[in-house]
Order: structure tokens, then C-alpha cells, then sequence
């Protein structure tokens, strides 16, 4: 880490201004340079304590940059992940107000709903099929608090900005339809995503590691680092198959996962 406590905090602080305000804030890998992921996961962290501190309850995870396409995009070799917030919940078919998010995007992912608490650097692929109570079809919705470019003089936003907030993690819609984990071969779930009544995204659930339930193994090994886990209860958001689809107002996204599910949502 190069970044002192006083940075981290202002990071966060600014981060938590920018989602209440909407006003996007720049690039802290261009203000920190040598920043890395250890640097971005402690900014993550305390945005995430003053969430909780205004009252924001843990209801999950996300995983995100699970496909070969998205960490080569980003130049990185390994996922991220994020926090889910009671507040980031939306009922499938909702229509959310314009002005809740900033810039939105969607992706189309597998969600598992934890029947009992997982933890632990040694965990299996087998713990996880035990752990999970249901699986389920899911949109997340994707928002950047920080530019995801700087206006003068180009320079995109990195790994270590994207983690800082909060794994651009903004929301989720899980499909009505849940079903036991092994109930279906999740590598050969796909999903066909319009956006008002057009295909704009297809794709499998083995875009992401090969099978989702990896991602989950990838996650829990990830928290027990910092001798954190998953709860009972929790909704894990496995990493979407497809690249995400801006989300301007008055667009309307619909994915058809098949006898797995169906889940909507409108801006």
C-alpha cells in the first residue's frame, strides 16, 4: 500500500459524496499513481463502513470481472468484488426513478442466495454447493462514482478505481423463479438480454471461470484473507456473462435465462 490513512478516508468520503450527489468525482489512479489493489480494497472498506454507519445494512456480494474479455479489457488477471446493500434491491418489473444512478449499466448474472454461513482460505467447491440455499437469475446494475474518463486528457479508469467504488456495484434484480443449486448444469445457463425489445447481449454461465460456483470459491478464499466470509442469508452475485449495456432513461431490459428464469427492470 502507498496510501496513508488520511488518503483512504478522503477517497472514501469523496466517493460517498459523489453517490449522494451524483456528481461523478476523478480518477484516484491518476491523483495516486503507484496506487494498487490493496489500496483501492482499504478505500472499499471504509466506504463501505460509512454506508453502514448512515444506517445501510450487508445483504451480499458481487463478483465482478469474471470473464476473459473484461480482465483483458482492464489488463488484469483476476476478479474483484464489491459489497450489496439493502438500499440496492429492486423488484423484478420495477421501473426506477431517473436520477437514481449516475451513469447505469446491466449485466446478466447467476445470483446464489446462502443457506448458511461459508468462510475459510481452504473452502471447496463442494462447501459452496452445500452452503447455497437457491440460485436464481439476476441483473446487476453497474454505476460509476468516479469519471470513467478523464475529460482533458483521456486517460480511462483502472482496476484500482473500479474496486475504490465499491466494484462499481449499484444494484441488483433477482428473477421471482429460485431453484436448488443443482437443479441445473449453471455452465450451460444462458441468458438472452434485450434492451427495449432488442437483443443487445447473449451468453453462458461458463463465461465466467468456466463455472460460476468457482467465482463463489474464488470470493470466499478472497474475504477469509481479511478473516471475513459469507452469511446465511447472504445473495451472491457470481459475475455476469455478458458485457454490460448502458442504461439510459426510458430503456427497459428484459433476460430470458430460460426454464431458469426471466427478470425486467426499467430505467
Amino acid at each position: 500500500m502507498i496510501l496513508s490513512d488520511e488518503q483512504v478516508n478522503d477517497a472514501a468520503q469523496q466517493l460517498y459524496g459523489a453517490e449522494k450527489s451524483g456528481i461523478q468525482m476523478g480518477l484516484l489512479s491518476q491523483r495516486y499513481p503507484g496506487m494498487d489493489l490493496d489500496d483501492a480494497y482499504a478505500v472499499q472498506a471504509k466506504l463501505v463502513s460509512l454506508k453502514q454507519a448512515a444506517g445501510a445494512s450487508i445483504t451480499g456480494r458481487k463478483i465482478g470481472l469474471t470473464s476473459k474479455v473484461m480482465q483483458r479489457a482492464l489488463n488484469i488477471e483476476t476478479p474483484d468484488s464489491g459489497v450489496l446493500f439493502d438500499d440496492m434491491h429492486f423488484e423484478s418489473g420495477q421501473t426506477i426513478t431517473q436520477g437514481r444512478f449516475i451513469e447505469p449499466r446491466v449485466e446478466a448474472e447467476i445470483a446464489f442466495i446462502m443457506g448458511r454461513d461459508l468462510e475459510g482460505a481452504n473452502v471447496t467447491r463442494d462447501d459452496v454447493l452445500t452452503a447455497t440455499d437457491a440460485v436464481a437469475a439476476s441483473l446487476e446494475i453497474l454505476d460509476t462514482r468516479i469519471l470513467r474518463k478523464d475529460p482533458t486528457n483521456g486517460q480511462a479508469r483502472i482496476i484500482v478505481d473500479t474496486v475504490s467504488d465499491n466494484a462499481a456495484n449499484a444494484g441488483v434484480v433477482l428473477s421471482e423463479q429460485q431453484h436448488a443449486v443443482d437443479a441445473f448444469d449453471l455452465r450451460n445457463v444462458g441468458a438472452i438480454v434485450k434492451r427495449d425489445g432488442e437483443v443487445e447481449e447473449t451468453g453462458l454461465g461458463a463465461g465466467v471461470l468456466d463455472d460460476p460456483v468457482t467465482s463463489v470459491v474464488w470470493l470466499i478464499q478472497r474475504l477469509a484473507a481479511y478473516n471475513d466470509g459469507l452469511q446465511k442469508g447472504d445473495v451472491v452475485l457470481s459475475g455476469s456473462f455478458i458485457r454490460p449495456i448502458e442504461a439510459p432513461p426510458n430503456s427497459h431490459f428484459g433476460a430470458d435465462f430460460g426454464p431458469f428464469g426471466y427478470v425486467e427492470i426499467s430505467f
